[in-house]
This record gives structure tokens, C-alpha cells and sequence, in this order.
């Protein structure tokens, strides 16, 4: 079983090869031209991927020494993601499998970061909890099986990724700011600045009123110091990241509370956040969870996700059919 994948939902084109449940290779080409925006813009983002499209899916097989005619499928993300992303890469796919005449696998995009855990050999046991985190979504979900996924909250609104890549914008930082609100934290004092929490009912999240919080924090305080951020950046960041974490750690225990599951994970591009992944880590230990965090290569969008989530659609037979479209709002 030899599955080439591809994912483009957003700003990374990548693309995989996975034989017989390891993988051979994972290729990702990163758009630096967002940077000078600070953020991601739509159109460039898709216009990128279809250049990059075809050399890194040359590159994954040619690493992964397989040739496309030895491929048994080909793997996309559907969604969710940018909609001319998500062409680029299922447009891609379909030719391809279509080309060399073998099934088609549509691959939901956050589904393919909760199995991102199964691609290495510590694998967590059914059922298990995942926290998945990363700049457009916010979720805890139940994991039942590698198909079968129950998400039992969510953000209500913004996403912690976003969260974190506004506050860093309010502070001045260049996009994507989040890793560098990680980077500063580690020389600061978690708990030398307080920010408001407001309360969700049941799992779910919100970030949008911290967010405000914040910008009123450093409105506020710039008026009496115009250099408060750049005298007490590493305290900022520090406080700004224990705060968000709390929430997700918060939520998490009530979850795992109501659920009786201690098998938890977390997911998505925030959990490679080293104050978060260190905080589950002790958390766990006090809790007496089995905690599994991926490899930083699997947190940040990737194509082996893909791979490893289309194996076990390719076990069970679940093929797309080629009037396939891609669902930029594509639910769990």
C-alpha cells in the first residue's frame, strides 16, 4: 500500500508518501511572501501553491524513492482551509489519481491532525482525548476510533492560534507572531501581569474577550509609558501565554472530569508551543494522564497527517469519487 498525499489548506504545500503505515517522506514548502502582510492572504497563498505543487509532490516520491507507478491511491485535504488552497491541491490529486487510474482519498484536515499521532511508534489508546489547537480552530474532541470522532467543544468564537498572533501583532511582533510570543515568554514572568477570563458554558471556548482585554492592557499603559512594551516585553508574552493555556488546560480537565478518559493528546499547530506542551506535560503527571504531544514536524500543517488519516480510509475502502469538491468550512 503505497499512498502519495498532498495538503494545501492554507500556506504549506506539502506532500507525503506513506507505504504500509510508515512514512517515507513528508516535503513542505513554506510561503515567506505572507510575512510583509502579516498574515496570510488568500490569493497569493493559492497562486504559491500551484507553483510549488508539482515539484514538492516530485520530491516526496523521488525522497521516498517510490514511483507514481507504483502508487496504490492518492490523498488530499477536502478541508477545512482557504478555498483556493484547497483547489490547487484536490485539483492536483484528482488528475493524478486519475491519470494513473487508482482511488482517490478525501481527507478531512483537522481529523488528519488528531491521527497525526499515529504515525509514531507511541501511539494513544482508544478512546483518548485530543486538544486540538492551531489558528483557525479550537476543539476538544473524543477519538473512538481512527473514523469514528465526536468533537464535544469548541471556541465560539476566535481560535487560540489567533489569539496568540494578534496579541503579537498588538505588541509590535513580525507575523506569524505566536512562535515569537513562545520565544519571549521563556525569559519572563508568567504571572507578573493578569488579564480577565471570561467563562464559557460546558467544553467550549472563547478568545475574543481576552483578546480585547489585552489591547486595552497595553492602550492603557503605553499612554502613561510609551516603552512599557519594549521595557517589559518578556513579562508581557509570558503573562499573555500562561493566561491562553490556563483556558485550554481548564476545559480540558472539566472534559476529562466528565468523560473518565485519561488518555490525552493535543494536536494542531499551537501544541508546538513549548509553554503548552510543558504544561500538559506536568499537568499529566499530577493528574495521572498518559499524555502523547507529536513531533514539532507533525504539529504545523503537513502532508504525513494526510497519509496516515487516508490509511485508514484505504483499510476500510472509503474512496472519493472524481466530482469531488473541496469544503472550505468542511465539518467534523
Amino acid at each position: 500500500m503505497n499512498i502519495v498525499a498532498i495538503e494545501s489548506s492554507c500556506d504549506e504545500t506539502s506532500a507525503a508518501v506513506l507505504a504500509n503505515g510508515r512514512i517515507l517522506s513528508n516535503v513542505i514548502a513554506t510561503q515567506l511572501i505572507h510575512e510583509q502582510y502579516g498574515g496570510v492572504v488568500p490569493e497569493l497563498a493559492s497562486r504559491a501553491h500551484q507553483q510549488h505543487i508539482l515539484p514538492v509532490v516530485a520530491r516526496a516520491l523521488s525522497d521516498a524513492n517510490i514511483a507514481k507507478t507504483d502508487l496504490s491511491a492518492v490523498a488530499f485535504t477536502r478541508g477545512p482551509g482557504l478555498l483556493g488552497s484547497l483547489l490547487v491541491g484536490a485539483s492536483f490529486a484528482k488528475a493524478l489519481a486519475l491519470g494513473l487510474n487508482i482511488p482517490l482519498i478525501e481527507v478531512n484536515h483537522m481529523q488528519a491532525h488528531v491521527l497525526a499521532h499515529f504515525i509514531d511508534e507511541r501511539k494513544p489508546a482508544f478512546p483518548f482525548l485530543c486538544l486540538t489547537v492551531s489558528g483557525g480552530h479550537t476543539q476538544l474532541v473524543r477519538v473512538d476510533s481512527p473514523l469514528v470522532m465526536e468533537v464535544i467543544g469548541q471556541t465560539q468564537d476566535d481560535a487560540v492560534g489567533e489569539a496568540f498572533d494578534k496579541s503579537a501583532k498588538l505588541l509590535g511582533l513580525p507575523y506569524p507572531g505566536g512562535p515569537l510570543i513562545d520565544k519571549y515568554a521563556k525569559e519572563g514572568n508568567p504571572l507578573a501581569f493578569r488579564f480577565p477570563v471570561g467563562e464559557m458554558p460546558e467544553l467550549n471556548f472563547s478568545f475574543s474577550g481576552i483578546k480585547t482585554a489585552i489591547l486595552y492592557f497595553l492602550r492603557d499603559h503605553t499612554r502613561t509609558n510609551p516603552d512599557f512594551i519594549q521595557q517589559h516585553l518578556p513579562d508581557i508574552c509570558a503573562s499573555i501565554q500562561h493566561t491562553l493555556i490556563q483556558m485550554l488546560l481548564t476545559k480540558l480537565k472539566r472534559a476529562v472530569r466528565e468523560t473518565d478518559i485519561r488518555e490525552i493528546a493535543i494536536a494542531g499547530g499551537v501544541s508546538a508551543n513549548s509553554g503548552l506542551r510543558t504544561a500538559l506535560m506536568q499537568l499529566g503527571e499530577e493528574q495521572g494522564w498518559n499524555v502523547y504531544i507529536p513531533r514539532f514536524e507533525y504539529c504545523t500543517d503537513n502532508a504525513a497527517m494526510i497519509a496516515m488519516a487516508a490509511q485508514f480510509k484505504y483499510e476500510q475502502g472509503e474512496f472519493t469519487a472524481q466530482d469531488v469538491s473541496p469544503l472550505p468550512r468542511m465539518s467534523f
